[in-house]
């Protein structure tokens, strides 16, 4: 089945197209459905007044709706996707992101663009230092784009990115109001996937049992996996590290081999009827015994299951 995760392509990565601005509680859902009521809002000149917003965040809110996949661009224009109808509509599960799992959901459907937030992917995914600088993991970065990308995008646009990213999952001290504004209305620092170090330069990205990721995320994100890679069996391993230039599930929701492999188990016994773990060879693998089930139904369940 179609999977909305796709290939990691040197051609087709990017950087800085945010316009600076981080990602906010109330863009996903004003853009959305200001959207829906008009397919051509982001270039209308009235998208200032009814976003409430000045030009550039416009352009941004239209930016993370496409990075986060609500959106996406087609032959026949911008529209919006399955999972974007599915969580943001007005009769949608989740439109005003009040289930932590959303949020979650938002980070996985970032982390795993690798073409419209390169960084965001190349971080949660190939990028394995649980402690380091803001200038570190620049640098790291930066190295990565010289080599898989042969240096076509300006080494500042890149390097600024990590700290464009650090401010979406772990703000820095609050001090000015519209500091303070931003800080607040963050999603994604309530995930705790990346944290300051008191009285230091370092931040600390440590991978951890995650007890509030639910399994219907852990299904959904397998059986993208599955659904991109084009198979019904995969080791362990690689659902954890990824192959080169892979999504790596362990990495993205910064989880331990244990608990990514107690998470799998609590998933098979979730849906027996669909998964499976074996060994192999001595290698555990997971098996997908029904692939007619779509990625979408593991979280319509978990909606359903909350309501």
């Amino acid at each position: 089945m179609e999977s909305l995760l796709k290939p990691f392509s040197p051609q087709k990565a990017s950087f800085g197209r945010h316009e600076t601005f981080t990602l906010r509680y109330s863009w996903l859902t004003k853009g959305y459905q200001a959207f829906i009521q008009n397919h051509a809002i982001f270039s209308s000149d009235e998208a200032t007044i009814d976003l409430g917003v000045g030009k550039n965040m416009v352009n941004a809110i239209k930016y993370w709706l496409r990075a986060t996949t609500l959106l996406t661009d087609t032959a026949d224009g911008l529209l919006a996707t399955p999972i974007g109808k599915a969580i943001f509509s007005e009769d949608g599960w989740d439109p005003y992101l009040e289930d932590e799992a959303t949020i979650w959901l938002i980070h996985w459907l970032l982390a795993t663009n690798s073409e419209l937030a390169t960084a965001w992917y190349w971080f949660f995914n190939c990028f394995h230092k649980s402690e380091f600088t803001n200038e570190e993991a620049s640098e790291a970065l930066a190295d990565f784009v010289r080599i898989n990308l042969s240096g076509k995008h300006s080494e500042k646009t890149v390097k600024q990115e990590i700290a464009m990213m650090l401010r979406m999952y772990c703000p820095p001290k609050l001090t000015a109001k519209s500091q303070l504004e931003e800080g607040l209305d963050a999603p994604l620092t309530s995930l705790n996937l990346v944290m300051a170090a008191e009285g230091s330069h370092l931040y600390r990205s440590y991978a951890s049992t995650q007890p509030n990721l639910p399994i219907s995320l852990i299904g959904y994100a397998t059986n993208e996996v599955l659904n991109q890679r084009r198979v019904e069996t995969l080791p362990i391993n690689d659902l954890m590290y990824g192959q080169a230039h892979g999504i790596a599930i362990g990495g993205v929701f910064r989880l331990t081999e244990n608990a990514l492999l107690a998470k799998l188990e609590n998933l098979v016994a979730a849906y027996p009827k669909v998964f499976q773990i074996n060994e192999t060879a001595g290698i555990n693998q997971l098996f997908r015994i029904d692939n007619s089930v779509s990625s979408l139904d593991f979280l319509s369940d978990h909606y359903q299951a909350t309501e």
